[in-house]
């Protein structure tokens, strides 16, 4: 006999399952199968839908299963009890105590960031972005608010790069055509867990994905940039308000790719506005994107080459961060291409006022001719090489910056006069055993009190980076270790100004984690594990002044 097939109920098999696991916990009452409709995908990656999974899967649904009769322990038995306090439990790395302090770390292609307790050794908190609807977030760059007590909470912006960017480290995947990325988010600590509270691109209609840093005056303002995009913007915390964005374009004089920027042209700044009728940008995902994928460190020669392709590779300008002045007047926007950044000045609406340069042979200083309310022009003769990381002294008398690719070198500008125009070049670092791409000089973190910088002296994995320490005096090395851990990243100092914090693994292949460094001896404590492979970590700041000495100020 022929059975009559069973009528359409409009469920997945999924949503049939859980129906099907619920009743079973008895926790559907008859008449409630049927669940909450979905609602259309959301921005942040295909497939994402918005409903109320929440309701039809309950928490720790494990509570409710059945037990034997004989399962509560009788109360006549005598237990020894203790109450455990776990922050009476110091943690201690080799015999030093690390101090508390709490460290976030975002774990690149792990798609999450997880928050790590230096007095207590334990991870307190993580979240991972694909949970809430975004399917490639390549967690990036990242910088904490400060927080009187950030064990009760704080908050911290993270930027996730474009969806190309997971294809380009090796890594054998069926994935051709990753989702586009680009998103940034607000994320607080309540204490307990961490909570996801805004997705910025979203918000504003701009995603960008590298570096975040804050305005150390005030902590009220924030900025990211993006080197495929060549935009940086300028956001006010409270509100998520764009105060200012800018787009940088290159225009090299030769024909040829080859020597389209060491050959010299016109940098070209641009003040850019949201529309004026929705207030929102037009540049969410891919939109706007000059090459398909990041500079990787110390990758720029990979663009003269033609290893980068994109949709307007010759404009590039490799603008990716925006480092600030400790005062919080000034900011130095990093043209990576060019081996200099475009100065800006916060209180007059971020208006660029001078351009540094930092290879050995070039000049000073260029000239930023602004053409009308909304554009500037710098004219640079000759590119000698390009940069990388960017960096004030915590009393903002000195500017330093990374010459890779054709100069290994570190030049150190003063900038201690009031007009960034006369700022001077002092001194450059070339060090005999950097090559001509590597080793090579990469992050950089000061000390509190300005007295040290140190180096992430990056060597491609298998090879194994290393750090250099630099007298701030003199800005002569004093010492250096090497052969540390593969893919050192990311540095900076304890407020105490007792350890050096380096992120390792920044591309999830070799060892992950954090490496300390006694800051006083200048000697290696040990490594702190921390699984997922992260490219950066943010110190959370007690006070606004600790911000000085953050990477909001050095790279």
């Amino acid at each position: 006999m022929t059975e009559s097939a069973p009528e359409p109920t409009g469920l997945s098999r999924r949503q049939s399952l859980q129906i099907g696991a619920l009743s079973a916990l008895a926790l559907l009452a008859p008449g409630t199968t049927k669940p909450a409709a979905a609602a259309a995908p959301t921005s942040a990656g295909a497939g994402a839908t918005k409903g109320k999974g929440n309701t039809i899967a309950p928490d720790h649904g494990v509570r409710v299963t059945d037990r034997p009769a004989d399962y509560i322990t009788p109360k006549s038995l005598k237990t020894d009890r203790e109450i455990i306090n776990f922050s009476d439990i110091k943690f201690n790395l080799n015999g030093y105590d690390l101090g508390n302090h709490l460290v976030v770390m975002p774990q690149k292609m792990g798609g999450g960031v997880n928050l790590i307790d230096l007095g207590s050794g334990r991870a307190l908190a993580s979240l991972w972005y694909w949970n809430y609807g975004d399917y490639n977030p390549i967690s990036h760059h990242i910088q904490a608010f400060p927080s009187s007590n950030p064990y009760q909470e704080f908050e911290f912006i993270n930027s996730c790069q474009g969806g190309m960017n997971s294809l380009i480290y090796g890594m054998p995947t069926p994935v051709t055509d990753p989702p586009p990325g680009f998103n940034m988010y607000r994320v607080r600590f309540n204490g307990d867990v961490l909570e996801l509270e805004e997705n910025i691109a979203e918000t504003t209609g701009l995603g960008l994905g590298v570096h975040t840093t804050i305005r150390p005056s005030d902590a009220k303002s924030y900025c990211i940039s993006d080197g495929q995009k060549d935009i940086f913007a300028w956001f006010d915390r409270a509100s998520t308000r764009v105060l200012q964005a800018f787009r940088y374009d290159w225009e090299g004089r030769s024909t040829n790719l080859a020597d389209c920027w060491t050959g010299g042209g016109v940098l070209k700044i641009t003040r850019i506005k949201p529309d004026a009728g929705t207030g929102m940008f037009d540049l969410r995902g891919t939109k706007g994107i000059k090459i398909n994928w990041e500079m990787v460190p110390m990758g720029e020669l990979f663009v003269p080459e033609g290893q980068i392709p994109g949709p307007n590779v010759r404009a590039l300008t490799g603008a990716d961060a925006f480092v600030w002045h400790p005062s919080g007047r000034w900011g130095a926007e990093i043209i990576r291409m060019l081996g200099g950044c475009v100065v800006h000045d916060a209180e007059n609406g971020m208006t660029p006022v001078a351009y540094c340069a930092f290879p050995s042979e070039s000049p000073d200083t260029y000239p930023v001719e602004q053409l009308d309310e909304d554009s500037w022009q710098v004219v640079i003769d000759r590119v000698y090489s390009p940069g990388h990381e960017l960096g004030f002294s915590p009393d903002g008398r000195h500017l330093v910056m990374m010459n890779n690719g054709l100069e290994n070198s570190v030049g150190i500008f003063d900038s201690s006069d009031p007009d960034p125009t006369q700022w001077k070049k002092i001194k450059q670092i070339i060090d005999p055993t950097w090559g001509k791409r590597y080793p090579s000089p990469f992050h950089m973190a000061f000390t509190p009190d300005g007295s040290k910088m140190y180096l992430v002296v990056l060597d491609p994995a298998p090879g194994r980076s290393g750090i250099m320490v630099v007298d701030t005096a003199t800005w002569n090395p004093v010492k250096e270790l090497q052969n540390i851990t593969q893919d050192m990243q990311s540095c900076t100092v304890t407020p105490d100004g007792r350890f050096l914090l380096v992120a390792v693994g920044g591309f999830q292949r070799y060892a992950s984690g954090i490496f300390v460094l006694d800051a006083i001896k200048d000697e290696p404590v040990g490594f702190i594990p921390n699984p997922g492979g992260h490219h950066d970590l943010t110190l959370v700041p007690t006070s606004v002044d600790q911000l000085r000495f953050s990477r909001s100020c050095a790279m």
